[in-house]
């Protein structure tokens, strides 16, 4: 028998998955999270002009000159991160960003602090870097905002980074100014790594209260990851990038070129065109996304379970008591709902649903779901 490496073995498959392998083809599924907008047309024709003129080989491992131009203007324009060109890398979606991330600066027994509840991947990355995720258990009083009080006492000799994810998969949490910039001084002030996973800032619904802040506005040790599959409903394109001071962004190049060298070509083709082209259709797709959020929220608190409108992201976490009978019984309705379980010590009790699939989808679920006992 051939036995596994211990770190991959230390790993179990993502339980989100599963549900689709046993969910039935006629079930609604409210369990991924992926916009079911199809890809805007601007977007898609920047494909096909790429294939005609046979833009079909390898780029710069960083990536293409004028995209990385482009990411390097927006994160200066929108949120005031100062990073060149040069310090920018384009990547196979944000989950090579994560991963390159883990095994760019965490070394055996190195803690990393991760959102509790958050997503299943950061534990994982660092898992397989030989690493020990640290729970920072977020408060339901709290809407699952991070804040700095609840990352002080996680803080130890051996910290060496702290993963931030606002707007929140699983939560919609979006975290607040004050603590973005108090997390920062934290790690600034103990000599961490903040990694910090953007993929949702443009899903905010109420720009006039909730606003989206990087962390990399605030301080040089941020390694900032973002992408295009949220924004722009293009999950197969796989493309998304990563921004760091030079000194780190080195060190993350030498995982990059040696595991996947760059990125499509296409896909960054498609993606020039999405950062630089219009965004009525982003601004389009978040008023639809608020609309089905609406919809969703007022649903479960009829039902009652007691949840609050998400302020980002595509997600809501309502605590339904035993999640996995929860999710059982949907099951049974046909209707695909993920525990809470796989996100987190903390949240057991809890469910989370994606928004990201029509209103109509989201109507007739919620009319299978209210015949749940518990």
């Amino acid at each position: 028998m051939i036995n596994p490496a211990k770190r991959v073995k230390s790993v179990e498959l993502s339980q989100i998955r599963k549900m689709f392998e046993i969910a039935s083809p006629t079930a609604i599924s409210l369990g991924l999270g992926e916009p079911d907008f199809d890809t805007p047309p601007h977007i898609r024709q920047a494909v096909v002009d790429a294939l005609d003129e046979g833009f079909t080989h390898y780029t710069s491992n960083k990536g293409l000159p004028e995209l990385r131009e482009a990411i390097s203007h927006k994160l200066k324009s929108e949120n005031n991160i100062k990073n060149d060109p040069e310090s920018i890398l384009v990547t196979v979606g944000a989950s090579e960003a994560l991963y390159m991330c883990a095994q760019a600066f965490v070394d055996r027994g190195d803690e990393v602090l991760i959102p509790d509840p958050g997503f299943l991947a950061y534990a994982a990355c660092i898992k397989l870097s030989e690493g020990i995720p640290v729970s920072i258990p977020l408060q339901k009083e709290n809407d699952f905002r991070m804040t700095v009080e609840d990352v002080e006492d996680k803080i130890t000799p051996k910290t060496k980074a702290i993963l931030l994810n606002s707007p929140s998969n699983p939560t919609g949490g979006v975290m607040k100014k004050k603590d973005i910039k108090g997390i920062t001084k934290l790690a600034d002030d103990n000599n961490m790594i903040i990694i910090s996973d953007e993929i949702y800032e443009k899903i905010i619904y109420d720009e006039e209260n909730t606003k989206h802040y990087s962390p990399g506005q605030f301080s040089e040790n941020t390694i900032t990851i973002n992408g295009f599959s949220k924004t722009y409903a293009m999950t197969g394109f796989r493309i998304a990038y990563v921004a760091a001071r030079e000194e780190l962004s080195e060190e993350l190049l030498k995982i990059h070129q040696y595991n996947t060298a760059c990125a499509s070509s296409i896909s960054q083709k498609a993606a020039l065109t999405a950062i630089n082209g219009p965004q009525d259709c982003v601004n389009e797709m978040v008023a639809e996304f608020k609309r089905r959020r609406d919809l969703i929220t007022s649903r479960l608190n009829e039902m009652g379970w007691d949840c609050n409108p998400p302020e980002g992201a595509f997600y809501i976490f309502p605590e339904v008591g035993d999640s996995q009978e929860f999710v059982k019984q949907a099951l049974e309705r046909d209707v695909v709902v993920v525990s809470g379980a796989g996100f987190g010590k903390t949240s057991s009790k809890h469910v989370r649903m994606s928004y990201a699939t029509s209103y109509k989808n989201i109507e007739t679920a919620m009319d299978r779901l209210e015949t749940i006992k518990m």
